[in-house]
């Protein structure tokens, strides 16, 4: 157990995590040059577009150190952007040591800080990384400072590197050997195991990943999940180095995965503890805290039929990301679909895109909406996360919204700026305070259906992309909702309705108004698009009519012949409206959750 090290590479989005990863397998030759290519453990199609990462991801490295024994390096790569923070939190749970690693130009930033508090509360040993020294901006002096007054980290323990040209990469592959412990834990004790990740495989079922703490696992043992007590028979173990590896077995501190025909995909529960049915371990792993999800949206199949197979791609999905929470849900104008609870908009995206590409299914979302809590006249409290849920306004008492603390480190040139975005989401500005000479950090007080929307987009905008941004949920406030009603030619739209703040809802009503209005084809009949709290209309627009010139056939001669023509028309035009039903195209549904400037 000595010779294995495992670790984590946690830094702030677009810090070079993935490239280091990438330069850390080829200089311990696990895959051929001919095999090679960039980010090669970003495996999903949507992460190599975006150039982010989203899974955590695993890989067994042989190293032959300086001293000459050989080591086993067990090395999860993990996601840099907030709203996979859970990601990084479960891959930490597996392992003893992180590398942090920090750009030599951009210096730290509000995820390093965030991913640095985690890796304290697994207790893990931390060595500092700083990347990209190859930079014309890189200013590694700076970012010894910022190591050792912002992080309280030893500056004499950095290893300097450049993934992109590999320079460092021997030394920083030393400095793992050496300044990280190796895994404690008894290979002889009963088997206790932790389920950090899985996925399913169309061939073998589930595929889960794990690490084990104590005891041994063998191909053909018979293991027990702790969480509901199923249990099964081992059909294959090993280790990933790309491919998968089978292995006869598996000892304390090693990281793999399992096959076991695990058909049931709810079986398979991240944090839950793995050991043997003949000789069980006396208590659970404690696991991981669950995820709360924070943006909820219903997600509806585009044709009906498609609702089973979006049944059983929610659950596969959920099995690859223990963060996604659904529930069944219904509308009368999308039909039969779910109510999802995701970690962010960026988790929102993807799980949109995941489920239209791996899953081949067309989906339409509603509107993003958070939790509020309503409290009624007579006492209760409810808590309404979907606009259709919200009870009669002449029932409600009061009703609170969820904030949060925002740490926003930007550039002191751009403070400004900052402030009037925060300022106008209804923001209250906590302080700020100067990490250096012109980076500084501003705290806000910020309600979470503000920043849901597009806040990220923009403060990346007003900050020409300097600014970082890092949040946590504090707690309920009070706020004055009103559900806003999008009525067309004055039928109710359930799927366009939202919940919003008094003070911003024209100006949502006037944006949904307009949007529709570019979407929806023109008809034989005028159509309203309105927008409404309870009986009181706030915001209209209207789609004028096709109008066929009657009177093109008829020539001269008295003017009251055109009159007739005219009126008779108009007689039509009315009884057709009264029949008129307005069909609201696809894209009408997704053009109103964009905002003006996309």
């Amino acid at each position: 157990m000595d010779r294995i090290r495992n670790f984590s590479i946690i830094a702030h989005i677009d810090h070079g995590k993935s490239t280091l990863a990438d330069r850390l397998i080829q200089a311990t030759d696990v895959v051929n040059e001919r095999d090679f290519k960039d980010q090669i453990l970003d495996t999903m199609d949507i992460e190599r577009e975006r150039g982010i990462t989203i899974k955590s991801q695993t890989i067994r490295l042989p190293y032959k150190a300086k001293d000459g024994k050989e080591y086993v390096l067990n090395l999860i790569d993990t996601p840099g952007h907030a709203d996979f923070t859970y990601e990084v939190s479960r891959a930490l749970a597996s392992c003893e040591g992180v590398l942090l690693v920090i750009d030599a130009s951009q210096g730290v930033e509000a995820q390093t800080l965030a991913n640095l508090y985690l890796a304290m509360e697994h207790d893990l040993e931390i060595i500092p990384v700083i990347n990209k020294i190859d930079l014309p901006s890189a200013d590694i002096d700076r970012v010894m400072g910022q190591i050792d007054e912002d992080l309280g980290l030893d500056p004499d323990k950095t290893v300097c590197v450049s993934a992109k040209e590999g320079t460092g990469v021997p030394e920083l592959l030393e400095a793992i050997v050496t300044h990280l412990p190796p895994p404690k834990g008894d290979p002889d004790a009963p088997l206790k195991a932790l389920i950090f990740d899985s996925h399913y495989d169309p061939f073998r079922g589930t595929i889960v990943h794990f690490r084990v703490f104590h005891g041994t696992l063998n191909k053909g043992d018979t293991i027990k999940f702790m969480y509901n007590s199923s249990s099964y028979k081992v059909e294959e173990t090993g280790f990933f180095q790309i491919q998968r590896i089978p292995k006869k077995s598996l000892s304390a501190g090693e990281v793999g995965y399992i096959i076991a025909g695990i058909k049931t995909v709810s079986d398979t529960r991240c944090g839950d503890t793995i050991t043997l049915k003949s000789a069980p371990c006396d208590k659970p792993m404690p696991g991981f805290k669950e995820a709360k999800p924070v943006v909820f949206s219903s997600i509806y199949p585009v044709a009906s039929d498609d609702y089973p197979d979006l049944t059983i791609a929610l659950e596969k999905l959920k099995l690859n990301d223990a963060s996604l929470t659904y529930e069944k849900d219904s509308s009368a104008a999308l039909g039969f679909g779910f109510r999802c609870g995701f970690l962010g908009l960026l988790h929102l995206e993807v799980v949109q895109e995941r489920l239209e590409r791996e899953f081949d299914l067309s989906l339409l979302l509603t509107a993003p909406s958070v939790q509020y809590r309503i409290n009624m006249s007579d006492g209760d409290t409810m808590i309404v996360d979907n606009p259709a849920l919200y009870p009669d306004p002449t029932l409600i008492d009061s009703s609170e919204e969820p904030y949060i603390k925002a740490a926003i480190i930007v550039p002191d040139r751009y403070m400004g700026a900052v402030m009037k975005l925060c300022l106008d989401r209804r923001g209250n500005n906590l302080g700020y305070q100067y990490l250096t000479a012109n980076r500084m950090e501003m705290t806000f007080e910020l309600p979470l259906a503000e920043v849901i929307y597009d806040f990220y987009d923009k403060l990346k905008s007003v900050t020409q992309g300097y600014g970082s941004f890092d949040y946590e949920i504090t707690g309920y406030k009070p706020s004055s909702l009103v559900k806003v009603d999008i009525l067309i030619n004055g039928d109710r739209v359930d799927a366009l309705s939202m919940l919003v703040h008094k003070d911003n809802a024209v100006f949502r009503a006037r944006h949904a108004c307009d949007k529709l209005q570019d979407e929806i084809p023109r008809q034989m009949f005028k159509i309203a698009i309105q927008g409404a709290i309870g009986g009181t209309i706030i915001a209209r627009k209207t789609i004028s009519a096709y109008r066929k010139d009657v009177t093109a056939k008829c020539y001269g001669g008295d003017i009251s012949r055109k009159r007739k023509l005219l009126e008779k028309q108009k007689k039509g035009k009315k009884r057709m409206k009264m029949i008129g039903n307005v069909e609201i195209p696809q894209s009408a549904f997704l053009a109103v959750l964009k905002t003006d400037d996309e």
